[in-house]
């Protein structure tokens, strides 16, 4: 048996996902919570195997409460189910220690295998999570992958920074104002987690989007 708590500051949503699990043999929904807090003390007084986890409550988030679960018990695992995809949600987190990552999208019977497959010591992911995670791998944190973090126009003035452009240059080239040539190189830094215009030469050089031999300034 699979025993669940059930944190959602929605009493609606608790009540529609008991009905369901009510519905299953092998899984028993044991408590619920309202937030972060009482997610926690709830964890903690009836050591559940799986808690679904939301993640925007009141008095304390999903991320800080699955933070402390992890820390003060550690045989219980951690399911989010929340309709957040964002990076800013998602990272942080499986980096707290949950297993898996669902999203309220998802149909009853997903939401059954993720806590078995959970409960199982499994990773579950949203099919959208997994490729993130996928391409978080593969582009490592504060070096994301170019065709996703930028638009055309910051592509286009990330290569004119490789190429050595000034901001006066690059407003010129692209036939628009200083002040909005300075607004794209400062949103180029601020996507790419980036602190200098050498660091974003740099990137540019192994993402491949300028080599050494491309012709300077026109």
């Amino acid at each position: 048996m699979i025993r669940v708590l059930i944190a959602d500051d929605h009493a609606i949503v608790r009540r529609g996902i008991s009905a369901l699990l009510e519905t299953k043999a092998d899984i028993q929904v044991v408590g619920e919570a309202a937030d972060g807090e009482e997610a926690v003390a709830q964890t903690e007084r009836l050591r559940p195997d799986v808690v679904l986890m939301d993640l925007m409550m009141p008095r304390m988030d999903g991320i800080e409460a699955i933070r402390r679960i992890t820390a003060r018990c550690p045989g219980v695992r951690a399911l989010v189910l929340t309709s957040f995809a964002a990076d800013d949600k998602l990272f942080p987190a499986l980096k707290a220690g949950a297993l898996g990552y669902l999203l309220k999208d998802s149909g009853p019977e997903e939401l059954v295998q993720a806590i078995r497959q959970v409960h199982r010591g499994e990773s579950s992911l949203h099919p959208s999570i997994a490729r993130k995670v996928l391409r978080e791998l593969t582009h490592p944190s504060g070096h994301p992958a170019p065709g996703d973090a930028l638009t055309d126009r910051e592509l286009e003035v990330l290569r004119l920074v490789a190429q050595g452009l000034s901001t006066q240059e690059i407003a010129k080239r692209l036939v628009i104002t200083e002040a909005t040539a300075r607004t794209h190189v400062s949103n180029v830094l601020s996507k790419l987690h980036l602190s200098s215009r050498t660091q974003a030469v740099l990137y540019a050089l192994r993402e491949g989007l300028v080599s050494l031999e491309d012709d300077g300034p026109r």
